[in-house]
Formats: C-alpha cells, sequence, structure tokens
C-alpha cells in the first residue's frame, strides 16, 4: 500500500468485481440448483418405474433394490449435472443461461445420451454389472436398453427446462 491509501481503498475494487461477478454468475448458479433438483427427483421416479425392466426386480432383496435405486439415481444426477457443464464448457457458453440456451441444452443432452449408450453396453454386455429382464426392449445394434435411452433423451430437457422457469420466476420474484 502506498501512502495515503488505505486497506478498504485496495479491497474496494476487488469487492466490486466479486460483486459484479457474483450477480451475473447468481442465475446460472440459481438455474444449476433448480437443475440439480429437478433431474434428481425426476430420476428417481424413473428409475423406480423401470426397476421391473431389470433382473435385479426379480433376485434383489428389497433393501437392494432401494440401495440400486438411489445408487443410480445420484450417479444419473451426476452424469447430468457434468453433461451440462460440459457442454456449457463445450459451447463456451460464459452467459449461459442468458445465450445459447438452446445449443447447451441440445449439448448436454446428447453428451447424456452418449454416455449412457457406451454405459449400458459396458455394465450390460461387458462387464456383467447388471442385467436386463426379458421384458426391456433393448436397441438391436448395441443393445442398449430403450427405457435408459429415453430416460437421456427426455428428462435433462424436460428438467433443464422447468429449471429455466423456475429460475425466470426466482429472478422476477427477487426484482420486485
Amino acid at each position: 500500500m502506498g501512502l495515503g491509501t488505505t486497506r478498504r481503498d485496495t479491497c474496494t475494487p476487488l469487492l466490486a468485481i466479486i460483486s459484479q461477478v457474483g450477480r451475473r454468475m447468481a442465475p446460472r448458479w440459481r438455474l444449476a440448483l433448480w437443475y440439480g433438483a429437478l433431474i434428481l427427483a425426476a430420476n428417481l421416479l424413473w428409475e423406480v418405474a423401470h426397476l421391473p425392466l431389470y433382473t435385479l426386480w426379480r433376485t434383489a432383496s428389497r433393501s437392494e433394490q432401494a440401495f440400486a435405486v438411489l445408487h443410480c439415481t445420484g450417479g444419473d444426477a451426476l452424469i447430468a449435472l457434468l453433461s451440462l457443464g460440459l457442454a456449457v464448457l463445450v459451447h463456451r457458453s460464459w452467459r449461459w443461461p442468458e445465450e445459447r440456451f438452446g445449443r447447451v441444452l441440445l449439448a448436454a443432452t446428447l453428451i447424456g445420451v452418449a454416455y449412457t449408450v457406451f454405459s449400458e453396453w459396458w455394465n450390460v454386455e461387458w462387464r456383467g454389472a447388471w442385467a436386463y429382464a426379458s421384458a426391456m426392449p433393448r436397441l438391436p445394434w448395441v443393445g442398449t436398453g430403450v427405457t435408459p435411452l429415453l430416460q437421456w433423451v427426455l428428462l435433462p430437457p424436460l428438467c433443464l427446462w422447468g429449471a429455466r422457469r423456475l429460475s425466470e420466476r426466482d429472478s422476477a420474484l427477487g426484482a420486485k
């Protein structure tokens, strides 16, 4: 610090920058929080609904089934959030969600779908970590189950759209 300057004088520009960045990032983080909550809830419901399409439904105890549902739900939420983050980085959407919302939504969905096709093939066909029941419809060229694929085609865009609406509502309420 030079003569005539105080710690407060030198901190003020830094605090102003942090404050400005925080204001710019708040909608982003608010939307990500809503997305995380919605994608977690939607995946929990989806995992419970399609559990009968796995052999686990007939072979595992209720506690093993519950663990599998919670484990898969948490993994799905993590994959969804990482896919979203990667989509923002790939598109260099530093002002997302204000800009390039649709592109990021599409990219995040495609990343999730690609990961799911690979993961289902790897874990069912190669590792044998889980198995489909005979009732599970499968894609003929890779053997991936149709319901896991639909899960990733439908849930991320629906939840991201819903998160955007909720985040915008929160912003409007905060402005009043």
